[in-house]
């Protein structure tokens, strides 16, 4: 005799669907958005990493900005006075407007010394401002002043606008 198997409340045509999503389902989505979540941290991290442009010294030049085995006194800033000149240049942080002051002393177009006067807000603006202070210096002393156009100083990228800004004030006042 055969044991009889009980009858299985499902029927063909009766109703299978669950209430809600299958486990898998559920342990797809999951998988899914720890991957994306996982990605969108490694993204953010990579953009904060230094990159190894940071490293070399010197400073990117604008697009059409003479090379350095091309003069840069022909043809695109042409000649300045020699002396020293101080502009400051203003940038935004996150806590607000800042300023950095800037004293360059040229000759024959040349920058021969740097000073940066620093106008912190806070502590933030404070450690940031120095770390440019402190190595500017190698980015710029003895490069011509129509091949500056500093992006990011010891890993102070902020401060380089105002630089930058200040810059073009001491390159119009010494033609």
């Amino acid at each position: 005799m055969r044991p009889s198997i009980p009858k299985s409340p499902i029927t063909p045509g009766s109703d299978l669907s669950l209430k809600g999503p299958s486990v898998s389902t559920v342990l797809l989505r999951r998988s899914l958005f720890a991957g994306i979540a996982g990605l969108s941290l490694a993204g953010t991290v990579a953009g904060c990493a230094p990159s190894t442009a940071d490293s070399t010294p010197g400073t990117a030049a604008a697009p059409g900005a003479p090379t350095a085995g091309s003069s840069a006194l022909a043809g695109s800033g042409g000649t300045y006075k020699d002396g020293t000149y101080s502009a400051d240049g203003n940038y935004v942080s996150p806590n607000g407007t800042e300023t950095v002051g800037v004293q360059l002393t040229l000759a024959a177009g040349k920058v021969t010394d740097v000073q940066i006067t620093q106008h912190p807000s806070n502590p933030n603006t404070r450690k940031f401002q120095g770390q440019f202070a402190g190595g500017i210096a190698a980015q710029v002393v003895g490069r011509n002043i129509d091949e500056l156009n500093v992006s990011k100083v010891s890993g102070s990228s902020l401060t380089s606008g105002g630089f930058n800004q200040a810059l073009e004030k001491i390159k119009a006042e010494a033609h």
